[in-house]
């Protein structure tokens, strides 16, 4: 008597444009999402506290020079010192903004890991930002390019967020994700 061999499954090749694997557990994705916001926030937090000890306000010391100053700037007003002044409340509805897109896009961006990038940048950015405002009554830009408002890195976070949600949603209307 033969012994019958047991049919393997076969097995599927994955082409360059096929979609990654799914997360095994919904809760995966949000520690993903999580801990990109809080790796933004903490670094930003960092290199602000660095700033604020070591640079009077105003002051500047050049990190390359002709390019990027790392200068102390105390912004009470929007993005990119625009709006000097403006109430803690418009800020707050700024944040809840972000809040609110990032919960909006849940269902995708538990998907798609570009969406789930930009949630944590825009969730990280706004988290280093508010910080600020909360404890300090104002914001601390650091990057100076001199041809440019003075920023940080949650403003980076939060410009990248953005342009990447744009960009997940564009793909997502075209059904490419």
């Amino acid at each position: 008597m033969t012994a019958r061999r047991k049919k393997s499954a076969p097995t599927v090749s994955r082409g360059l444009n096929a979609s990654p694997p799914r997360a095994s557990s919904r809760g995966s994705t949000w520690r993903q999402g999580a801990l990109l916001a809080l790796l933004v926030a903490g670094i930003d937090q960092t290199v602000k506290a660095l700033v604020l000890r070591t640079l009077p306000p105003d002051a500047s010391v050049p990190l390359i020079p002709g390019v990027l100053w790392l200068t102390n700037v105390r912004n009470t007003g929007i993005a990119f010192g625009l709006l000097s002044g403006v109430p803690l409340a418009v800020t707050v509805l700024a944040a809840l903004t972000v809040v609110f897109l990032v919960v909006y896009n849940e269902g995708h961006w538990q998907r798609d890991p570009l969406s789930r990038a930009a949630a944590g940048l825009l969730l990280g950015g706004a988290a280093g930002n508010l910080s600020d405002r909360f404890r300090l009554g104002y914001v601390v830009d650091y990057l100076d390019l001199r041809v440019w408002p003075v920023f940080n890195l949650a403003d980076t976070a939060v410009v990248c967020g953005g342009a990447l949600l744009l960009w997940a949603l564009f793909r997502r209307k075209r059904g490419e994700a």
